[in-house]
């Protein structure tokens, strides 16, 4: 292990100069690939009401049902491992900038966004076209409620009232799929609009037929932290996360699991971040809620690289554990955080040395916040390492991301978009 005393803010050896313009401009944020799939969705909607105008009724309820349908099953857990396997079977001899756009996988949320936003402005043309009766009732009650999950799953509500907005986005949704069954039958449905609805149905349904109440076994290394270990006949792959609750209808909290090679079972570092982990970390449950399908985050892109560098802040360590200690990827830890002996335990960060000898752990309660962009920067120069791996909290994970990707580095790091 090696630490890193304030000269690291002094490095030698400055940053790379920015791309040029045009390819700094399409590493803007707003220009990230959850955004430009987003936007793809939407102009294939555009072209389609292009080819198809004159639009009929049963076109428009066509379009709204597909829209929708890719909306719910993009999110659906298998889609999302799939949609992992297959983007990182591309092998290492691939060019780099192919790599590095396969990488981007993790943003299909745009994906949803752009299938919700167009399912609704088709639902909405229906509804309007539809003679006054039941059906137009119905159909104005489900834009009505299309519409307020939409509003609240924007990031202004979404960042300030996440709670608010996982609980809407959830009843929401439900009586949203009621709404369009009850809809659908009204209008006489052929075996298609049947079909998608039951898949859409079955997708929604499949996460909560895996609930169920497993025992928990809780270690706290100090206020801060609780390592949570889970062995209830489940071994996930590095790099999956698993959702965990105390009140299954109320809110669920993924974290990232840390199984560790060749043992049953697996651990979840979980930090003081809030209401919710502070009270768990408080409380120290014996049981918790777990449902659905573990599912791939975005640390599993690494298998697209020759080297990569994985920078962490405090416990954002999580995440990138089982992938150094799976060691499937040569890689290079950059972790700052607070005392983290006093706050992880001396058991984890031998464990994390073991697995990682040169390593650089940076402790902010002596030396105080480095520059991690330049540390990130001398680790992948040094290592020669192929890509960055950020995980922290939004605002550093986007500066040290795009910080890096405007100098031509591949870099990557959560997005916040559930």
């Amino acid at each position: 292990m090696t630490t890193s005393p304030p000269r690291s803010r002094h490095a030698t050896g400055g940053l790379p100069p920015l791309l040029p313009g045009p390819r700094r401009l399409l590493k803007h944020p707003r220009l990230m690939h959850y955004n430009r799939l987003a936007a793809l969705v939407l102009l294939a909607n555009a072209a389609f009401t292009a080819a198809a105008w004159p639009l009929a009724a049963p076109t428009l309820g066509h379009a709204a049902l597909a829209n929708l349908a890719l909306a719910v099953v993009v999110r659906q857990q298998y889609v999302i491992n799939a949609l992992f396997r297959l983007a990182t079977s591309a092998p290492t001899s691939w060019p780099l900038r192919i790599r590095w756009t396969l990488g981007k996988v993790y943003h299909f949320g745009g994906l949803h966004v752009g299938g919700a936003l167009a399912g609704t402005a088709w639902f909405l043309a229906l509804t309007l076209t539809t003679p006054h009766g039941p059906r137009t009732a119905v159909g104005w009650t489900l834009i009505a409620l299309l519409t307020l999950v939409v509003a609240t799953a924007l990031p202004p509500f979404r960042s300030r009232h996440h709670d608010r907005f996982e609980r809407i986005h959830r009843f929401g949704g439900w009586a949203a799929l009621a709404l369009f069954w009850t809809h659908t039958l009204l209008s006489s449905p052929g075996p298609w609009e049947v079909g998608v609805l039951t898949v859409i149905t079955f997708s929604v349904a499949l996460p909560w037929l895996r609930l169920r109440k497993v025992d928990v076994h809780l270690e706290r290394p100090s206020s801060h932290v609780v390592l949570a270990r889970f062995d209830h006949g489940e071994t996930p792959f590095a790099g999956s996360s698993t959702a965990i609750s105390r009140s299954p209808l109320k809110e669920w909290h993924s974290f990232a699991n840390v199984p560790t090679p060749g043992e049953p079972g697996f651990r979840l570092t979980i930090s003081r971040a809030g209401d919710w982990t502070g009270a768990f970390i408080d409380d120290l449950p014996e049981r918790v809620w777990v449902k659905g399908i573990t599912t791939a985050g975005v640390a599993n892109i690494e298998v697209l690289f020759t080297k990569v560098v994985y920078v962490a802040t405090g416990s954002g360590i999580g995440p990138c554990l089982p992938h150094l200690l799976a060691a499937q990827v040569p890689s290079r830890l950059v972790w700052a955080t607070r005392d983290p002996r006093a706050t992880y335990g001396d058991a984890l960060v031998d464990e994390i040395l073991a697995a990682q000898p040169d390593a650089l752990i940076h402790d902010t309660s002596r030396h105080g916040k480095p520059d991690m962009v330049r540390l990130a920067h001398e680790a992948f120069r040094d290592f020669g390492a192929e890509a960055v791996i950020c995980i922290s909290n939004k605002k550093l994970t986007w500066q040290v991301v795009h910080g890096l990707e405007r100098r031509g580095i591949p870099a990557y790091g959560a997005i916040w978009d559930s």
